[in-house]
């Protein structure tokens, strides 16, 4: 079966975009791989009508992604296509074809998964399952050979498909209903395997998700002390349903006064170490604990960028303290990127080593 997509955009201007990512992505999740994405001109009807009759006598499914604003056009476009009507919001189904009109991002990606996929596994008599394995600072060199030893494994009867945002991972794995499951088990095992040390599920949650259900599980309340991620890590704990059974406070220690002030951080490891340091992030977190509030610190200081800060340590150097009352420890990393990509990443790579400390 033959799926295609066509994508909606201001071609005449460069820096118009269509969050195309999160609906394909849902696409392959379900199993409904896509043949060909034609990226075309909005305001050029002709192009448009001339692919969707192309498509339509060529492919089992049509899937067109476009801002919320041309929604409208679009299906005025498939119905003037197919000389058919839209008879449900988003999906025209003829007897050869399946058109879908998705808005971009996050709520075309939920259509897919609840009306789209659905529809095509019913048409082509055929359904998939998957498995999800999320991660985080994992190394792009043991992913790839993680799922190349899993790909063989498999014998290349199951998809594997992996993402990465800003540290955290996601690797799909997608087999049909013909698909032994001792094969599906065998290129799991190998996966959660070769990653242990980097896999927090084995199921789609967050990190936040994940460090929020082990806290209520342990019966933990957690502190944060921030400086160059400015409240991220705690923004990112109390976003999730349920976390005031479990958060404390967040501090937002970015002037070294507040870091002395609100944290107990000694002058003299401002002074001799400075703020982003070893020793500064141990502090920061053992503050936290001394207040007798938590069981569990996340304490972070780093150089985001894009400038430095006067001395010769590099921007991208972060230390991250994770601790309990009966120890703290600290973790260096040097991290790439824009200022935004430097703090999302850690942020993410400090709610990892909180979960692991308790987990």
């Amino acid at each position: 079966m033959k799926y295609a997509g066509i994508v909606l955009r201001n071609t005449k201007n460069s820096l118009s975009s269509v969050d195309v990512v999160p609906v394909f992505d849902a696409l392959l999740s379900g199993g409904v791989f896509v043949d060909e994405i034609d990226v075309l001109a909005y305001d050029v009807p002709s192009k448009v009508s001339a692919a969707l009759l192309r498509l339509s006598t060529e492919c089992d499914g049509v899937f067109v992604v476009c801002a919320p604003v041309l929604l409208a056009s679009a299906k005025e476009a498939i119905s003037l296509a197919c000389e058919e009507k839209f008879s449900e919001e988003y999906l025209l189904e003829t007897e050869d074809c399946l058109f879908a009109v998705l808005p971009e991002g996050k709520r075309g990606s939920e259509i897919v998964r609840t009306e789209v996929v659905p529809r095509v596994d019913k048409r082509r008599h055929h359904t998939y399952a998957r498995v999800i394995l999320r991660t985080c600072s994992a190394p792009r060199d043991a992913v790839r050979a993680a799922m190349k030893r899993a790909d063989e494994a498999g014998g290349g009867k199951l998809s594997l498909h992996a993402t990465d945002e800003y540290g955290c991972g996601r690797i799909e794995v997608i087999y049909d209903q013909d698909t032994p499951k001792m094969t599906a088990d065998e290129v799991v095992r190998i996966l959660a395997t070769d990653l242990k040390d980097y896999i927090y599920a084995m199921e789609d949650v967050t990190l936040a998700e994940r460090l929020v259900e082990a806290l209520k599980l342990h019966k933990m309340h957690v502190s944060t002390a921030e400086s160059f991620t400015a409240g991220g890590v705690g923004r990112a704990i109390v976003q999730v349903p349920g976390a005031s059974r479990v958060f404390f406070e967040g501090i937002n220690a970015y002037d070294n006064k507040a870091k002395k002030e609100r944290l107990q951080v000694n002058e003299y490891t401002l002074m001799s170490k400075g703020a982003v340091s070893d020793e500064t992030a141990y502090e920061m977190a053992a503050g936290l604990l001394k207040a007798g509030n938590c069981d569990l610190a996340i304490a972070t200081t780093g150089l985001a960028g894009p400038d430095a800060d006067g001395t010769t340590k590099p921007v991208g150097l972060c230390f991250l303290a994770v601790g309990t009352k009966e120890r703290v420890r600290v973790f260096r990393f040097h991290l790439t990127g824009d200022r935004e990509t430097v703090t999302r990443t850690a942020i993410n790579y400090a709610l990892f080593l909180a979960y692991k400390e308790i987990s």
